[in-house]
């Protein structure tokens, strides 16, 4: 195979870029292929191996069919990116969604861009492809992250630059990783959201974290219940105390009418009055106060 040839005698660059766009580099100035021009080849589905760099854990079926569904109609419109291996077999870089769901479109080949990359470059690749994305569950991204800073020895800063995040994102999502085993299936499985976990996280002990976690997800409490309840938790005298209600003096005429109401109901009566406006509250308790009202009224 030509193209094959041509790939072998290409230069690695042994540095990693700053991100996907700039993890290839200059091109050495010679007669590419028309893959190393970055045009898309139509190559066999059954050549093609799956990342084993993977980040994501699980791809949802629904939307997966839907998507097969659209490439059987009109085809895959964005190529994948892969990179070639020996003995004319290729892996995927970025677009697992699009050559599952070909697969189960009945397609046999499949538009591909084929990068000369290195282990490295093709795992950084991988990772910050994945991050970029709207889906992944909070756990996918923190352990996504994880391994951006542990493959590549990046600060939070830097993978923040590289996957286009707020630093501080980076942080909360490699978080994440603190809490116990079970929690973190739960935020995996949508039980808990990213927010609930943030909160849950505060308790600090394994022990605490568990017992409040159960009790969140048994009442499915909102973020901010959680919130306030993790507060509770940390700091029992914290919990908010009913303000008082201010009584403001009622003026002696507002009150005169008000006794007068009462006498003549035989009922609690409360005025509101600002500026000669407001209401007249008459508090009953059954029916025969109700009917004592209407009778007051002359409508008895």
């Amino acid at each position: 195979m030509e193209s094959t040839a041509t790939h072998t005698e290409l230069k690695r660059r042994p540095a990693l870029g700053k991100g996907i766009e700039s993890l290839l580099g200059p091109r050495p100035q010679m007669a590419p292929a028309p893959e190393a021009m970055g045009k898309p080849l139509e190559i066999a589905l059954d050549r093609i191996d799956r990342n084993p760099n993977q980040t994501r854990s699980g791809f949802d079926e629904v939307q997966l069919g839907e998507l097969a569904q659209s490439i059987a109609a009109t085809g895959v419109v964005q190529p994948v990116v892969v990179r070639e291996l020996a003995g004319g077999r290729y892996q995927l870089i970025m677009g697992e969604r699009r050559w599952r769901a070909s697969q189960a479109a009945g397609k046999t080949t499949i538009p591909a861009i084929v990068r000369q990359v290195s282990d490295e470059q093709a795992l950084e690749m991988t990772i910050v492809e994945n991050l970029q994305r709207a889906d992944l569950n909070p756990m996918e991204q923190a352990r996504a992250f994880e391994r951006l800073g542990r493959e590549f020895k990046l600060t939070q800063e830097q993978m923040a630059v590289r996957t286009g995040k707020d630093r501080s994102s980076v942080g909360n999502f490699l978080r994440l990783l603190k809490l116990p085993v079970s929690i973190q299936g739960l935020v995996e499985s949508g039980q808990l959201s990213f927010g609930h976990a943030r909160a849950v996280l505060a308790l600090e002990s394994a022990e605490r974290m568990t017992a409040a976690a159960t009790k969140i997800t048994a009442l499915a409490m909102s973020v901010r219940q959680t919130e306030t309840y993790v507060q509770g938790l940390i700091d029992p005298e914290s919990k908010p105390k009913k303000k008082k209600a201010v009584i403001e003096p009622l003026d002696p005429n507002v009150r005169e009418a008000r006794d007068l109401i009462q006498r003549r109901l035989g009922l609690k009566v409360r005025i509101e009055d600002k500026s000669g406006k407001g209401r007249v509250i008459i508090e009953y308790s059954g029916v025969e106060d109700f009917d004592a009202i209407l009778a007051a009224l002359g409508e008895g």
